[in-house]
């Protein structure tokens, strides 16, 4: 049994006023192409960023696997040089190596203090920053951050959602995104932000048999290319080549929303974390009654969520 396949839009030649009046207000993901990037789409080469960037310390993640599992933790962090860094995440066997000859490499950048600082491709990489125009498709006060990303080939990320909307922009190599409704939450299998299904390609449907009702959204982005993906909309990125890319991350509700400690930009907002809060301590007090009564009230609970606060105004 395959799972149901939704379109992921794309859009050519999309400005800043079409991209909000048209596409941003239906909330679904979409593909842009056609968006002048600068000069970085034809300039980082694994060259010109080992030499541009040069010998600065980054913090990367190694993992002996293709799926890189956040939850058990499969991979290791390493500070390597950045001009290093580069050349072996373009490789494909390794002659210098932490594990093994073929291990694989990512970067995700981060703040100079990644607990206090965000991370801003502005302040981490200013030189590579000069070649990158980012689509300022918001307001500026919305920024939350820009994150340099860059990745071996072959690797993939686990299935997540951010709160905040991004572009994925796409600048080398090619990836493949699979995205999924967060109306289909219920059926991913969630442990936090992220879900415990890690091949989705082949899950283990003994292990997570409501997987298959989640309606799978999938697209392939080429160098040039811009993913938008609205908050809450979970993804889960393939690099199916070396890759590098930047993610923006900006701000779709008003900044008191937000948790003012979260520098990654995956921290509920601070009403849905006191709502959990609550319904963590009225299911502690559930206990209190025979199974029987906690079962009846339970379902009660549920039924009164749902009349409350699921939606029916959107797809």
């Amino acid at each position: 049994m395959a799972q149901p396949v939704g379109p992921v839009a794309r859009h050519s030649g999309v400005g800043r006023e079409r991209f909000r009046q048209d596409i941003y207000p239906l909330r679904k993901p979409a593909v842009l192409k056609g968006i002048d990037l600068g000069t970085c789409t034809t300039k980082w080469t694994v060259d010109y960023l080992s030499q541009t960037a040069g010998t600065k310390e980054v913090k990367i993640h190694v993992s002996t696997v293709p799926q890189m599992d956040f939850l058990s933790k499969n991979f290791v962090y390493r500070t390597l040089p950045f001009d290093v860094f580069v050349r072996r995440a373009a490789e494909v066997k390794h002659n210098e190596y932490f594990i093994s000859e073929d291990e694989k490499y990512y970067l995700r950048s981060l703040g100079e203090d990644p607990r206090k600082d965000i991370a801003d491709i502005r302040k981490q990489f200013p030189s590579l920053a000069e070649d990158i125009q980012i689509p300022e498709y918001f307001e500026k006060e919305q920024f939350f951050s820009s994150v340099f990303r860059i990745s071996s080939a072959g690797l993939q990320l686990w299935t997540h959602y951010d709160i905040m909307d991004n572009f994925l922009i796409q600048i080398t190599g090619k990836k493949r995104v699979i995205l999924y409704n967060p109306r289909d939450a219920p059926y991913l299998y969630l442990a936090g932000t992220k879900s415990q299904v890690l091949n989705v390609d082949n899950p283990d449907l003994e292990k997570y048999p409501l997987f298959m009702k989640a309606r799978r959204y999938e697209c392939s982005l080429e160098a040039g290319d811009v993913l938008f993906i609205p908050a809450l909309w979970f993804h889960n990125v393939i690099s199916e080549e070396f890759g590098v890319g930047v993610n923006v991350f900006w701000k779709h509700l008003p900044s008191e929303c937000y948790d003012k400690t979260d520098t990654y930009g995956n921290k509920d907002p601070t009403a849905a974390s006191r709502a959990v809060q609550i319904l963590d301590r009225a299911l502690k007090t559930l206990e209190e009654l025979p199974e029987e009564y906690r079962d009846f009230y339970a379902r009660r609970m549920v039924l009164r969520i749902q009349e409350k606060a699921y939606s029916t105004n959107y797809e």
